[in-house]
């Protein structure tokens, strides 16, 4: 018996058809093109975890000329915008309004000579509403605090002092800029829509519409019938890659440290993985309602909320951390945070990369099975 080529006629012809289906549904490039898009300006411009301009109060019980010193520091500082009340009780009304995220209180007499002993007294009040930016209130206060002494050769408890000067250095984000790091976890959030959620509501529809028992009437095999429905939606993916990927270094300038091609090899895995995920779930349900709230559920909510795109895995429960090991979008945000931020590490790119190729076999393997090519 001679052999069929990988390759044929029918093939082509299936993906020509689907092709044209694609061209007449607006939407299918509207989700793999103008949605990254929007989701990559909000992330980009509109939401930022960075907090900067914090209105706190400033209460001045004695004014000397080192109190305005540091009231200076907080003005010049980009974190804060800080207002001037003459008296504590008036601060605490506005900081009971929520107009206000701390106060701080320079009591005492501020001289030279108590700051070196220890003897200067500051008491800040923090709104703890929002714990995370309460933290991060503290530490920036801490910081002007330090360099205003440094600044003001005002060698505080020098009694006790250690002979120690800490120093801080930030790597691969020494900005601190929450959009390095969003940036490409929006790609991957991209990818999943198209991979996922499109995939499932495609071929979902095929089994509403009636138009897939007319297919599998077809003389088309079950390998040109599963290859005919994934390659252009493939294709499409990629392109929104590519397409994301311009965006986030030329209009966001995103630094881009590490091998295009690794990117490239890491996206296809991804992508056969989460495609393979929609396939599966249409395959099953065959009704595009089900398949697109199952589809949110399995792939577009873990890709936000369990990937590390937005919350670090490892400040998660252990069940939950044990739990993202399930979901291929957590290794591809580690794969494309660390391209673009710190560069090919291998440590970190091999692993991951391994685990994207078994997850894409696996799971597309999962799908061919149960592909059908009759009407049972």
């Amino acid at each position: 018996m001679k052999k069929e080529p990988f390759l044929t006629g029918r093939l082509f012809g299936f993906i020509q058809k689907e092709w044209i289906e694609i061209l007449r549904d607006p939407s299918s490039f509207g989700i793999a093109f103008i949605l990254p898009s929007i989701l990559l300006f909000l992330f980009g411009y509109g939401i930022s975890l960075d907090a900067v301009h914090l209105p706190i109060a400033v209460v001045v019980e004695t004014p000397t000329g080192l109190t305005s010193s540091f009231e200076s520091s907080l003005k010049n500082s980009l974190y804060f915008s800080p207002r001037s009340y003459p008296t504590i009780q008036e601060a605490e009304v506005d900081f009971q309004r929520g107009r206000l995220l701390a106060i701080v209180w320079l009591r005492g007499n501020w001289n030279r000579e108590a700051l070196a002993f220890g003897l200067g007294n500051i008491e800040t009040i923090v709104n703890g509403t929002d714990a995370n930016t309460a933290r991060l209130i503290e530490g920036y206060l801490l910081g002007v605090w330090s360099t205003w002494l440094k600044r003001e050769k005002i060698d505080q408890n020098r009694q006790g002092a250690i002979p120690v000067s800490p120093e801080i250095r930030v790597w691969f984000n020494p900005a601190l800029l929450t959009k390095y790091y969003l940036v490409p976890g929006i790609i991957v959030v991209n990818m999943t829509v198209v991979g996922a959620l499109l995939t499932a509501l495609v071929v979902a529809r095929e089994w509403e519409r009636g138009t897939m028992e007319a297919l599998l009437a077809t003389p088309l095999t079950k390998r040109e019938h599963f290859l005919g429905k994934l390659l252009p939606y493939f294709t499409l993916g990629m392109g929104g890659m590519f397409f994301s990927f311009l965006l986030a270094v030329f209009l966001f300038k995103v630094p881009f440290r590490g091998s295009f091609f690794v990117l490239l090899v890491a996206s296809v895995f991804f992508l056969l993985a989460v495609m393979g995920i929609g396939v599966l779930i249409s395959t099953l349900s065959r009704n595009s309602f089900v398949a697109s709230m199952v589809s949110i559920v399995t792939s577009f909510l873990p890709a936000f909320m369990l990937s590390g795109f937005i919350f670090d895995i490892h400040s998660m429960p252990e069940p939950i951390q044990f739990l993202t090991l399930l979901f291929p979008a957590r290794y591809f945000v580690a794969i494309l945070q660390t391209l673009f931020l710190a560069g090919n590490v291998w440590n970190v790119i091999g692993w991951n990369l391994a685990v994207l190729a078994f997850f894409g076999l696996i799971i597309n393997g999962i799908t061919y099975s149960l592909w059908k090519t009759r009407i049972d």
